[in-house]
C-alpha cells in the first residue's frame, strides 16, 4: 500500500502554489487597476472621444471599449461586458459606430488615457527607468496568456502594442484588466450570478446600503431592482432587509477567489525576480495615481 504521506504531499504543494498564484494575481490587480481607471475617471479620454463626435460619455465608452471586438451587434457586446442591464448596450451600439469608425475610437481612448497618465505622474516618473521597466514587464505578462475563453482579452490582443512607454504601460495594464474581467464573468456565470446581481453583491461588499443606491444600478427601474433583490432573497443570499446573509457573503468571497485564480496565468511568464521587480517598479506609479484618484 502506498504511503499516505506520499499521496497527500503533492496536494499540499499544489495548494501552496495555488495560494501563491492567486496572491500574485490580487497584488497585480491592486497595482495595475489605478493605471486603467484614468480611462474612466480622468478628463482626457472623454475629451478625445467627444472630439471625434461621440455625443455622450457612454457613447464613447461603449464605442471604444468594444472596438477591439469589431463591428459586432449589441447582443454580442452585452454578452461580453456582462454587467450591464438589458437594453443599455443597444442604446449605444451600433449607432456609436455609424459615423465614427471603431478604430478611431479605440485610438482616441489610448491617446487620452496616456495623456492622463503623463499629466498625473509628472515628468520625473514618466521619464524614469522604472516606468520603462514596468511597461516592459507588464507587456511581457499581458501578451503571453492563452486567449481561449477570453473574449475581451482576445480582442485587445489583436491591437498593436504601442511603442511609447506610457501608452504601452496603459495598454498592457488594460489587456490584463480585460483578461481578469473575462475570468470574473466566468466565475459569476458559474455561481449563477447575473450582471445586475453582481453589482448588488459588490455594493454590499463595499458597505453600500441600500445596495440599490449603488452608482452602477441606481438608475435602473425600481421594478427591475426589486425583482433582482427578490431573486437574491429567494436564493438566501440577502436577508429581508437587503443585507448579506452568511451564504451571500460566502458566495461573493468564492467568486473573488476564483477570479484571482483565473487571473493568474499571465504572470506565469514572469520569473519570481521579475514579479518582485514589477511590483517594486509599479508601487510609486500606483501610489501617485491613487493619491490623485486616477483623475
Amino acid at each position: 500500500m502506498a504511503d499516505p504521506a506520499a499521496r497527500t504531499a503533492p496536494r499540499s504543494v499544489t495548494a501552496g502554489m495555488m495560494w501563491a498564484m492567486t496572491h500574485i494575481a490580487r497584488r497585480m490587480y491592486e497595482l495595475l487597476e489605478p493605471i486603467c481607471l484614468v480611462t474612466y475617471f480622468a478628463d482626457e479620454c472623454n475629451e478625445e472621444l467627444a472630439g471625434l463626435g461621440h455625443r455622450t460619455y457612454w457613447d464613447g465608452y461603449f464605442a471604444s471599449r468594444a472596438a477591439p471586438l469589431g463591428r459586432v451587434p449589441a447582443q454580442v457586446v452585452h454578452a461580453a461586458f456582462y454587467s450591464f442591464a438589458d437594453g443599455e448596450v443597444a442604446r449605444h451600439i451600433p449607432s456609436a459606430w455609424e459615423t465614427i469608425p471603431p478604430e478611431a475610437s479605440v485610438a482616441a481612448r489610448e491617446r487620452g488615457s496616456a495623456a492622463s497618465l503623463r499629466r498625473i505622474l509628472g515628468e520625473e516618473l514618466v521619464g524614469s527607468p522604472g516606468l520603462l521597466r514596468a511597461a516592459d514587464l507588464t507587456t511581457k505578462a499581458a501578451t503571453t496568456a492563452p486567449t481561449e475563453g477570453r473574449v475581451m482579452y482576445a480582442g485587445m490582443r489583436t491591437l498593436p502594442v504601442p511603442s511609447d512607454p506610457v501608452a504601452r504601460l496603459w495598454h498592457s495594464a488594460t489587456m490584463l484588466r480585460e483578461h481578469r474581467g473575462d475570468g470574473h464573468v466566468a466565475a459569476l456565470v458559474g455561481a449563477r450570478i447575473g450582471g445586475t446581481e453582481s453589482h448588488v453583491l459588490s455594493a454590499l461588499d463595499q458597505g453600500i446600503f441600500p445596495p440599490e443606491s449603488f452608482g452602477r444600478i441606481h438608475h435602473l427601474p425600481k421594478k427591475r431592482l426589486a425583482a433582482v433583490m427578490d431573486g437574491l432573497r429567494e436564493r438566501g443570499l440577502v436577508d429581508t432587509e437587503g443585507h448579506f446573509t452568511d451564504a451571500g457573503r460566502e458566495t461573493k468571497q468564492r467568486i473573488e477567489a476564483l477570479t484571482d485564480e483565473l487571473a493568474a496565468p499571465p504572470y506565469d511568464a514572469l520569473s519570481p525576480a521579475e514579479l518582485d521587480e514589477l511590483a517594486t517598479r509599479l508601487e510609486p506609479i500606483t501610489a501617485t495615481l491613487v493619491a490623485a484618484g486616477s483623475q
